[in-house]
Order: structure tokens, then C-alpha cells, then sequence
């Protein structure tokens, strides 16, 4: 399958349509074009070719948009960077991913040492380049790249191609529907899939797109409220928070409000029964990086009586419990479809993220019932999501048993009113402190992954393999 360049042709199709709005500016397609193609000239004066591979370390603002855009104008690989990682961490995916130039927002961040930098404000600074510019992509051509962290705690650079987001993106519409006057609003990183994806969405279907550096409940809520936006992607704790101002306040979400999707696990019923008073209509999804945002989706009109279900695949996707066809039967879930990323970068390349028939081993226990439709049981077992962030313990562990003073380690979640669960350590020292052991993380971790509490013990559980047995770990917590 041939896809156009996505911006190229909406700029081409509707020039004046409002395609931006951030910071009190607007953008119509046609203006995202010109600025964009000015970048991305900009960036070819600095050097930087069609078919190269670039890491960002930015903010969720507009000149982030400017620069996506600009980079997939140039053809250029998108190594998306979480910003609020550690230097070591920035500097580790910047190699293993062997992007050639890092592109950092210097408004904001600092330059890695040893890593090739180059600054919003010296990339401004430059004068055009013209390059020969792509009217069309190939289906496989990787567009973007995001880490994520597996069960051994080791992250995978999973590639994005341009088959895969323009599946996911026409999945949705189909499932969501379009209208003239669809308006995203996105308080979702740049830097996750959630983000990119409204990036992706809002070229592709010719919606605007409202943007906002961080998330503000009040300012949610107003804009829901006032008309101004149709769609939102959020997670659960993020819901609770924009329904708990709507009931203090006593709005109500407006009736061309249509679509609240939420991710990163199950809505509890109290945060279903709450969004419904505020008119909120919920859609809760299922989707991995690996799999450029949803798989699933659970429709509204499925949501009561289908509590805790992530719904049912979209249009163009496929779901299975491996090992079995038999309904209400737990097992790993697989997913199949043009969503699914062909594989990894990096110290990852060589391993190929689908089984010999096709199927993405998503490492998630969960069944299908009698009707078609998903629940998830169990995040990969150990995953801890502290608000709507994935932490895999073993990287906690890894990082812990880098220091001199602690011979044993492991790590699991402990229930949290306000983010879900949040990490916790159990650890095997004499003589090393708690502070002493949360200086040291902090060095190397970022700050959402760090040990809520240091539990210090004589011995960890393990079995006759020694592996270590989280699931005691949780039962001590």
C-alpha cells in the first residue's frame, strides 16, 4: 500500500481547515505546512538528510508539533524521548537507538554530554535548504520510534512504520465516526503513543487538534463544557480528576462532546457512574506501543454492563487467548493486525516481537467471553501503572542492585488512592540508609519510577529456581 505524505496532502486537500490550536494561536493546515517545511529545511541546512534518524527531547508544545512533522516532511526517524527521564537514560536510548543527532528543546533541557546535540534555537537560526520532497510513503517505512521497557526491565525501541499509524488511525475512525467539527483535545506527551497518535489522527482525518503542555483538570473541564472540543484521551486518574471539578463546579460536559477515551487499565465503576452524571461518554481502550495506541475498545453503550472488559477489537484487528479458543479461559493475549509494529531497534533488533504465525505475544493474562469481548486480568503479571505510567519492577531492581552496599532486591506495587499503585523495595542491606538508597535512584531514575518506601528485610522470597516471587512481595505490602 502506497500512503500519501500525510500533511502534504491534508495541506493539499483542506489548506484553510483549523488544524492547530496551542497557547492562544491557531494554525489552519495549510499554515501547519509552510511552518513545518520551513523547519525542515532549517534542519537540512544543519545537515541532517532524508532517511537519517533523529532522537527529541522537547516539550508537548507547539513547536514539537512543528518539528514532527517537519522531520516526517524530511523523512526522518523520530526517536521520541520521555522528558522526564534521567540524563543516563536519555543518553542510553540515544545509542542504543543510534539516532545521529539528538534535537533537544534547550528552553527547557540541558545537552546530554557525548551525545551530539543540536538546540531548538540553533535549528532556528538557520537558513533553508530545499530537498526534493516526498509526495508518498511506503507502507513499511518507520516513521517513529518509542522505548519501552519489557518484562526483564530491559526497554525495546519499538518501530512505528507508516502502515501502522495509518492503520490505527482509520481503525478508530471508524469506530469513533468523524465530523466537520471534531476538535481533539490532547493533555496526553507528545512523547507517548497517546499523544502522537492525535498528532497522526488530526492530519489524517482533518481535525483540529487543541494542545496543551500539561495536563489541567479545571482547564479540561472547562473546554469540555464550553463546547470548544469533542474528543479527549485520558486514564483513569486523570478522568476522576476532571470529573471531581465538573461536580464542584456543576457543569456538564457539552452535547457535542463525544468521545472520552481512556487507557492504561480498567475504569473503576464509581469513576463510570460519576463521568455519566457529567454527560462524560467513556470509551475505555486497550492498546500497547507496539501496537501504535488501541487495540480494543469498549463502547459506551457496552460500558455498564461490561465493567472492567476492554472492549472488543477494532475494525481491521484480531485478538486471541494463546492456547486456547475456549471462552472465560485466562491466558496470554495476542493480538494480530496493520497496527502491529514489525519489530525493534538497537540491542532489540534481532528479536522479533511476533510469533511464527503473526501474532504479537503482548505478555498480558486476560480472556474473551461468550459475546467477543476482552478483559484484561493482569498487566504482565508484575507491571505496576502509577498513573497511567508503566514501571516494570526489574529496572527498579536492576538500578537498586547497582549499588555496592545492597546484596538482594525486588520490587513491587502497593495500591495508591491518588496514582493506582506506586513503586515499593524490599531490599537486603546492613549498613546502607533509605535516604542514601533514594539519592542513588534518583541519579539514574526518573522521578515517577522511584521507591515510594524501602522496606529492609533478612531474605527475599524465591522459589527452588531462586527467582524471586513478586506476587509474596505484594502480600507483605
Amino acid at each position: 500500500m502506497i500512503i500519501p505524505n500525510w500533511l502534504v496532502q491534508r495541506a493539499k486537500l483542506t489548506p484553510d481547515a483549523p488544524a492547530l490550536v496551542s497557547n492562544g494561536e491557531r494554525w489552519t493546515f495549510g499554515e501547519l505546512f509552510e511552518k513545518s517545511l520551513e523547519i525542515s529545511q532549517q534542519l537540512h541546512h544543519a545537515g541532517v538528510q532524508p532517511g537519517s534518524r533523529l532522537a527529541l527531547l522537547s516539550q508537548s508544545t507547539e513547536q514539537t508539533v512543528f518539528i514532527i512533522h517537519a522531520c516526517w516532511l524530511l523523512r526522518v526517524e523520530i526517536v521520541c524521548l520521555n522528558n522526564r527521564l534521567t540524563p543516563v537514560e536519555l543518553r542510553w536510548q540515544v545509542e542504543d537507538s543510534e539516532a545521529e543527532i539528538l534535537l533537544v528543546d534547550d528552553t527547557k533541557y540541558s545537552t546530554i554530554d557525548g551525545v551530539n546535540c543540536l538546540t531548538f534555537s540553533t535549528l532556528r537560526r538557520q537558513t533553508r535548504k530545499e530537498y526534493a520532497l516526498e509526495q508518498q510513503w511506503e507502507e513499511e517505512q518507520t516513521l517513529s520510534i518509542m522505548y519501552t521497557s519489557g518484562t526483564t526491565g530491559a526497554p525495546k525501541g519499538v518501530r512505528q512504520t507508516a502502515g501502522n499509524h495509518t492503520a490505527s488511525a482509520l481503525a478508530s475512525a471508524l469506530n469513533l465516526g468523524l465530523t466537520e467539527k471534531d476538535s481533539w483535545l490532547c493533555m496526553m506527551p507528545l512523547f507517548h503513543i497517546s499523544g502522537l497518535s492525535i498528532i497522526i489522527r488530526s492530519v489524517i482525518y482533518g481535525m483540529e487538534m487543541r494542545l496543551y503542555e500539561k495536563f489541567d483538570a479545571k482547564e479540561a473541564a472547562v473546554q469540555i463544557s464550553a463546547g470548544n472540543v469533542t474528543a479527549m484521551s485520558v486514564v483513569a486518574l486523570t478522568l476522576d480528576q476532571i470529573v471531581r471539578v465538573m461536580e464542584s463546579e456543576h457543569m456538564k460536559a457539552h452535547p457535542s462532546f463525544r468521545s472520552m477515551l481512556v487507557g492504561g487499565g480498567s475504569v473503576p465503576l464509581d469513576y463510570l457512574e460519576r463521568a455519566v452524571a457529567r454527560n462524560l461518554p467513556i470509551l475505555q481502550t486497550y492498546g500497547m506501543t507496539e501496537t501504535c495506541s488501541q487495540t480494543t475498545t469498549l463502547g459506551k453503550a457496552d460500558a455498564r454492563r461490561k465493567q472492567g472488559s476492554a472492549g472488543k477489537p477494532l475494525f481491521f484487528n484480531q485478538i486471541s487467548i494463546k492456547g486456547t479458543d475456549d471462552q472465560h479461559v485466562i491466558g496470554e493475549v495476542l493480538i494480530k493486525g496493520p497496527h502491529v509494529t514489525p519489530g525493534y531497534v538497537g540491542s532489540q533488533k534481532k528479536r522479533s516481537p511476533l510469533t511464527t504465525d503473526g501474532w504479537l505475544a503482548t505478555g498480558d493474562m486476560g480472556y474473551i467471553d461468550d459475546e467477543g469481548f476482552l478483559f484484561i486480568v493482569d498487566r504482565r503479571a508484575d507491571l505496576i501503572i502509577s498513573g497511567g505510567e508503566n514501571i516494570y519492577p526489574a529496572e527498579i531492581e536492576n538500578v537498586l542492585l547497582a549499588h555496592p552496599l545492597i546484596r538482594e532486591a525486588g520490587v513491587c506495587g502497593k495500591e495508591d488512592v491518588q496514582w493506582g499503585q506506586v513503586p515499593v523495595a524490599f531490599v537486603i542491606s546492613e549498613t546502607v540508609t533509605e535516604k542514601e538508597i533514594l539519592d542513588f535512584c534518583e541519579q539514574r531514575l526518573a522521578r515517577y519510577k522511584l521507591p515510594k518506601k524501602i522496606y529492609f528485610v533478612d531474605e527475599l522470597p524465591r522459589n527452588a529456581s531462586n527467582k524471586l516471587m513478586r506476587f509474596e512481595l505484594k502480600k507483605r505490602v
